[in-house]
C-alpha cells in the first residue's frame, strides 16, 4: 500500500474497557492544548454497553454536548438487541414477522450483510443466539455454554436468514423506514461489530454542522479525532500492547481527520479450567475464534468500515485477513499475533 497519513484515533475493547477507554482518552487530553481563549469541555456516559465520552476543543457551548448524547440515546433506541421495542429488539422478537424499522437501521443492517457477505460469514449479525449463551455482557459473569445448548444455537446463525427484499428503500431512497423480516423465527440479530462506528461517523457529522472542528469521540474505545490540536498539530494516540497492563503502549500515531479501531481478543476474555476465552466468536464453531491474531487496528476515514474491517479479519486470521484488508485502497492497518510480531501496512507509522 501506498505511503500516506492518515487522520484520526483509536476503538479498545478489553476485559475491563472503561478502564481501558479512560487511559487513552486521557493520553489524547494530556497531548492537547487548547487555545488562550476556549477551555475543552468533556462529557462522560454510558450507552450501548459502555463507555462514551465526548471533548470539545473549539467550543464551550454545553448545549452542542447535549446534542451528542441525544444522538447516542436515539440510536441505543435503534440498534441495542437488548433495550426493550429497541428496532433490533423489535426484529429479535417478530417470531418470523415483518418488521417496520428505521431507514437508518435498514440500511446498516444492509452494510453488516455486505461484511458478511464480503467474508463468508466470517462476521454474521446473526450471532447473537450464541454470543448471548456466552455472558460477556457488562452486568454478566462469562461462562463456556453447555455443548448442547450451543450447537442448536449455532443452527440459527446465518446471515441469510435476514430478508430486506420487501423494504421499500434502498440507501439513498427518501424513504424513512424499511422492512426486516428474519426468515428464521428463532434467529436474532447483534451488531456489535460495526454499529459503534457508524454511531462515531454520525457523531462527526452532527459537531461538524455545529461548526465544531477539533473534538474528540470515544466509543468504547472506538475513537474518532476531529480536526487537530489547538495549536494545529496531529493528535497523537497510544497503541495498547495486547496482553500487557491497561494502558500499556506499544507506540503512537499520529492523526487527524482519521478513525483509528482495535479489535483484539484481551479485551473481553475470562479463564475457565485454564483454558482462555475470549469474546470473538467463530460463526462455523460458536467458540472463540482461534488463530493467530491477537488484535487488529485500522486506520480509514470511515468509522463504519474501520469497526467492520478490525472484526472481521481477527475473526479471518492473519494470512486471509491481510489480504482481505489489502483489497481496500484507502486504508492502513496494523496487525499483532500473539507472540508480538508485527504486520503492518507501509502507510501505518507507528512511533
Amino acid at each position: 500500500m501506498s505511503s500516506r497519513r492518515l487522520s484520526l484515533p483509536i476503538k479498545h475493547k478489553i476485559a475491563h474497557p472503561a478502564d481501558l477507554l479512560t487511559i487513552l482518552i486521557a493520553i489524547l487530553l494530556g497531548l492537547t492544548g487548547c487555545s488562550r481563549n476556549t477551555q475543552p469541555i468533556s462529557r462522560t456516559g454510558f450507552y450501548f454497553d459502555t463507555v462514551i465520552q465526548i471533548t470539545l476543543y473549539d467550543t464551550e457551548d454545553e448545549s452542542v454536548l447535549d446534542g451528542c448524547f441525544a444522538l447516542a440515546d436515539s440510536y441505543e433506541q435503534l440498534f441495542s438487541a437488548s433495550l426493550e421495542n429497541s428496532d433490533i429488539w423489535n426484529i429479535n422478537h417478530s417470531e418470523g414477522e415483518t418488521v417496520t424499522v428505521s431507514k437508518e437501521t435498514a440500511s446498516l443492517l444492509e452494510t453488516a450483510l455486505d461484511y458478511s457477505v464480503m467474508t463468508e460469514g466470517a462476521v454474521d449479525p446473526t450471532i447473537r443466539p450464541v454470543s448471548e449463551l456466552w455472558h460477556f455482557g457488562s452486568n454478566d459473569e462469562p461462562r463456556v455454554p453447555d455443548t448442547t445448548v450451543l450447537t442448536k444455537a449455532l443452527s440459527h446463525v446465518s446471515y441469510q436468514n435476514i430478508d430486506l427484499s420487501g423494504q421499500a428503500i434502498s440507501r439513498t431512497s427518501a424513504a424513512e423506514y424499511g422492512a426486516v423480516r428474519l426468515n428464521d423465527p428463532e434467529a436474532a440479530i447483534d451488531l456489535g461489530f460495526i454499529a459503534k462506528g457508524y454511531i462515531a461517523d454520525q457523531m462527526k457529522e452532527y459537531l461538524l454542522s455545529q461548526n465544531v472542528h477539533s473534538a474528540c469521540i470515544s466509543l468504547g474505545g472506538n475513537v474518532i479525532v476531529i480536526g487537530a490540536k489547538p495549536d494545529g498539530s496531529p493528535f497523537r494516540i497510544g497503541i495498547q500492547e495486547p496482553f500487557a497492563s491497561e494502558g500499556t503502549s506499544l507506540g503512537t500515531v499520529e492523526i487527524q481527520n482519521v478513525s483509528v479501531v482495535t479489535s483484539g481478543i484481551y479485551e473481553r476474555c475470562f479463564y475457565e479450567n485454564d483454558v482462555f476465552y475470549h469474546h470473538v466468536l467463530d460463526t462455523a464453531s460458536g467458540y472463540p475464534v482461534d488463530n493467530e491474531l491477537a488484535s487488529v487496528t485500522i486506520l480509514c476515514a470511515s468509522s463504519t468500515q474501520a469497526d467492520a474491517l478490525s472484526t472481521s479479519c481477527l475473526c479471518l486470521g492473519l494470512e486471509k485477513g491481510r489480504r482481505f484488508l489489502d483489497t481496500f485502497p484507502d486504508i492502513e492497518y496494523l496487525l499483532i499475533t500473539k507472540d508480538g510480531t508485527q504486520y503492518a501496512s507501509e502507510g501505518f507509522i507507528l512511533k
